[in-house]
């Protein structure tokens, strides 16, 4: 057996960030991946010569990654080149009306006063300054923090935060609480998207979910190279610190020896020993026992609803009719009918609404002739299921983008054929999920508590990604890796044999991935 201190199942964002961190104070990191590059679902696929953006497109709460390379001695700005968006999202409908949210507030109240009303701007106003609130409240004790419970995130609150949350309503759904906001459907319907970012529906998530307004209004960034950018800067900085990668390779059973995680075993039957692991893939492999049946305690037993999945369309075609910016939504009428088709009936919804990410675009930039586009649709995570049809995949593309037609977008099929994603292909990617892309779905004030930590029953053994606390997201993602590392840093296996590295910072203990930053 070859000795490895620290293996890091999963190159995804959280495990990016937890081998960073840990190279930099000086410990002897290897992770393991079955893709063939880093990025989890953070990933780029080739559709003839154009690269395009397959999973997270949104880049936001920049303050998370300038923790991180701060971290280690460096800064976004170094590493890549980032550009702030004017237009944070362009939202069309099948009526005809259409709105833009801008990063600039008073743009956006203009804008919606233009598109519903002064009254409704007004509303819009008191709505964002309610989602400052609620963010300002769970952002150092939640988003920043461990995986609270209940009263230890109650007694952080005090009685300022309780009072917050109190006047919000947090038992109530964001749909309700949006209902108490807006008059116009639309309004309601567009900030209801924001369940979507945790895979939920707006009908049973939190009211706490608004605080996503106020995260998008702090700076939507775009990315040169694209989001698989990000990936590869994070690994690209791990290997200068010593950090080894091995792709295409999967990992096959975390060992266990007297109870604790011991190291790996690979699907070649290959070990590899170490005083922790990081686990960064979904907890739902865990629980289902496929690293092992010991493994298993590291996790809930009980089985949380699933997230939303998707099916996806990374094309590169010619565009005509609309003036597409970065980040486009199309709406139906009907949008109860889309999250009752996924989550109570379990099949594709027949009324679908459409994301689209022009990926040439943004700023006032225009493409000229085929452009990068990844078309996206929300799903049931029954991918490990029989209930998903080619004949049902086929009725949904088609009424996806005849929605696209009728707001007045038309795609002309271009010399390369498009790249469809269903629930079955995310399922194969990352196995025991049925294609889930958040991990669980965020339903009910008490999902918050349901997430795992950090740190797992199971001695040496520690949890990173978008299905633990702080949840789903590419921030998220990130934090969940900072965390993972500073708990592995404070582990008594690590603590014992390598005492703290100071740096680059000047900063010797774990917490130092944790601080917060100005």
């Amino acid at each position: 057996m070859t000795p490895h201190r620290v293996v890091v199942v999963g190159a995804g964002m959280g495990g990016l960030v937890s081998a960073l961190q840990l190279a930099q104070q000086g410990v002897d990191v290897t992770v393991v991946d079955s893709a063939a590059a880093p990025g989890g679902k953070l990933r780029q696929l080739a559709v003839g010569d154009a690269a395009i953006d397959s999973g997270p497109t949104v880049f936001t709460m920049r303050w998370v990654f300038d923790q991180v390379l701060a971290s280690v001695g460096t800064t976004l700005e170094a590493e890549l080149t980032i550009r702030p968006l004017e237009v944070l999202a362009r939202h069309w409908w099948d009526d005809g009306s259409a709105l833009n949210l801008y990063a600039d507030p008073a743009r956006s109240f203009d804008a919606v006063a233009n598109f519903a009303g002064l009254d409704e701007a007004h509303r819009f106003r008191a709505f964002c300054v309610e989602a400052a609130t609620v963010y300002r409240t769970l952002e150092p004790h939640y988003i920043r923090g461990p995986a609270p419970d209940f009263w230890g995130l109650t007694r952080a609150l005090g009685v300022g935060g309780l009072t917050t949350l109190a006047q919000l309503g947090p038992m109530r759904s964001l749909w309700y609480t949006l209902g108490r906001h807006f008059r116009d459907p639309r309004m309601r319907q567009l900030f209801g998207r924001y369940a979507t970012y945790t895979g939920s529906s707006p009908w049973q998530a939190p009211a706490t979910l608004m605080l996503i307004a106020q995260v998008e209004l702090e700076g939507v960034w775009t990315i040169d190279g694209g989001m698989h950018a990000l990936a590869r800067c994070l690994e690209r900085l791990a290997i200068a610190r010593g950090a080894r990668f091995r792709y295409e390779t999967a990992c096959e059973t975390i060992e266990m020896h007297n109870g604790q995680a011991v190291g790996v075993r690979l699907a070649g039957g290959e070990r590899l020993s170490a005083e922790a692991v990081v686990f960064n893939g979904d907890a739902a492999a865990l629980r289902t026992g496929l690293l092992g049946a010991p493994a298993k305690r590291a996790v809930s037993t009980s089985a949380p609803p699933r997230s939303l999945s998707a099916i996806t369309w990374s094309m590169h075609a010619p565009t005509q009719g609309l003036a597409l910016d970065r980040h486009n939504v199309f709406f139906q009428r009907d949008y109860a009918s889309e999250f009752t088709d996924i989550f109570q009936r379990n099949q594709l919804p027949q009324a679908p609404t459409v994301y689209v990410c022009a990926q040439d675009r943004g700023s006032g930039h225009t493409p000229t002739g085929p452009e990068r586009l990844l078309c996206l649709v929300n799903a049931p995570a029954s991918g490990d299921g029989e209930t998903l049809t080619a004949k049902d995949i086929e009725t949904c593309e088609t009424s996806s983008f005849n929605l696209l037609r009728r707001c007045g977008l038309t795609i002309t099929p271009g010399h390369t054929t498009p790249i469809r994603t269903t629930p079955v292909d995310f399922h194969r990617l990352f196995p025991a999920t049925g294609g889930a892309l958040y991990g669980q779905a965020s339903h009910g004030w008490m999902s918050a508590f349901a997430r795992s930590g950090a740190s797992s029953p199971v001695p040496g053994l520690f949890l990173a990604g978008g299905s633990v606390h702080p949840g789903p997201g590419v921030p998220m993602a990130a934090l969940s890796g900072q965390l993972a590392a500073a708990a592995v840093m404070a582990s008594p296996a690590l603590t014992r044999r390598c005492p703290a590295a100071a740096t680059s910072g000047g900063t010797s203990t774990p917490s130092a991935t944790t601080a917060r930053t100005a």
